[in-house]
């Protein structure tokens, strides 16, 4: 009796769970965004960067002095001579009152020594003077006018250092950064006010280091504003860093823009584009790709049932934008770029949008 039960029971549980089973929803019909894939000779990459002054100076004394003044802060304009700062002139001062002091007693004593010299040429031609005590007369002349020379020369070199109390800039530019405060004591040489000039600027962007070892002086790109992609305008390569980042592995490029319009400020964030050439791949974005237990993988679709499968790839070229097959994918296959990691082998999908490639 007890037996019979317990196969009636049993039959029961199978049978509820065949029917649970039966019952189970299929996958749901899921939206994707998805591109027929073709393989394309050329690819277009795109590098985040900002705009820079091609030139810019940091200003900064050259004489030790406390700063007393600072007349501009950071996005003042800024014109040719203009004074930037200034530190405590006193010592400075003093030094020229010194100097002119110097010039005037080595001119009393060249004004001494020339009369002396005059008195002993009459006394020498009326031989009442040696031939000796002339050439000394004549030396000690000669001797005070050299050191009028050199009195008047630490004095236009006292009068220069003077002018360096005042810091000026040399051009007409922007203010793009402060280093001192009033009140500071600052060394000789030490960046106070830089200054830079906005009429000729440059895009910097960092760029891999393979990509960036195929780049020369004089290589084009596209530069648009991320604010307004519309907005692009060419640009030259002007220089490529010879050394990577120890971190990023990543070279910095500074890309020349030709006659940029206002839009283009200083610090405004870009995106410069290059256009590269190559063997005709498969050139898919990073959202397609899915790495599981070591392999690479994308999902494709079957234009039939509108179902998905896994289809394993090798990759030969990635980045943080894109990928490159080459081998598992052929020409006129749909593959899924968005929303890999929430697929499961057959479902159902449908295309909400499609991406040319």
């Amino acid at each position: 009796m007890r037996a019979s039960t317990a196969l009636l029971t049993s039959a029961a549980i199978a049978c509820a769970l065949t029917a649970c089973k039966e019952k189970e929803p299929p996958p749901p019909v899921r939206p994707v965004l998805s591109m027929v894939v073709a393989p394309q000779s050329e690819r277009t990459l795109g590098f985040a960067g900002t705009v820079e002054p091609q030139y810019k100076v940091g200003f900064g004394f050259r004489v030790l002095g406390r700063v007393i003044a600072r007349d501009v802060n950071v996005g003042d304009m800024v014109k040719k001579d203009q004074q930037l700062a200034a530190i405590d002139a006193v010592a400075l001062e003093l030094g020229v009152r010194t100097a002119q002091a110097d010039v005037a007693n080595a001119q009393a004593r060249l004004v001494n020594a020339s009369g002396v010299l005059g008195r002993q040429q009459i006394l020498l031609q009326q031989n009442t003077a040696t031939r000796a005590e002339f050439e000394s007369a004549q030396q000690a002349q000669q001797t005070a006018t050299a050191m009028v020379s050199q009195a008047e020369a630490n004095l236009a070199k006292a009068q220069e250092q003077l002018g360096y109390s005042k810091l000026r800039t040399d051009f007409d530019g922007i203010v793009t950064s402060v280093d001192a405060e009033v009140g500071q004591v600052v060394s000789p040489g030490q960046a106070v006010i830089t200054v830079a000039r906005p009429d000729i600027r440059e895009a910097v962007v960092d760029v891999p280091e393979d990509i960036a070892n195929t780049l020369a002086p004089g290589a084009r790109f596209e530069v648009a504003l991320q604010v307004d992609p519309t907005l692009m305008i060419d640009g030259k390569v002007r220089e490529v860093a010879p050394q990577a980042d120890a971190t990023t592995r990543t070279r910095r490029v500074k890309i020349t823009l030709d006659k940029p319009p206002e839009n283009f400020r200083l610090g405004t964030t870009i995106t410069a584009y290059l256009t590269t050439s190559s063997k005709p791949a498969i050139q898919l974005p990073a959202s397609a790709l899915l790495e599981r237990d070591g392999k690479t993988m994308v999902w494709t679709v079957d234009p039939a049932s509108k179902t998905v499968s896994l289809q394993e790839i090798k990759v030969a070229e990635r980045n943080d934008q894109d990928f490159q097959v080459v081998d598992g994918l052929a020409a006129g296959v749909r593959v899924v770029i968005a929303g890999v990691h929430s697929l499961k082998p057959g479902q159902t999908v449908k295309l909400a949008q499609e991406a040319n490639p």
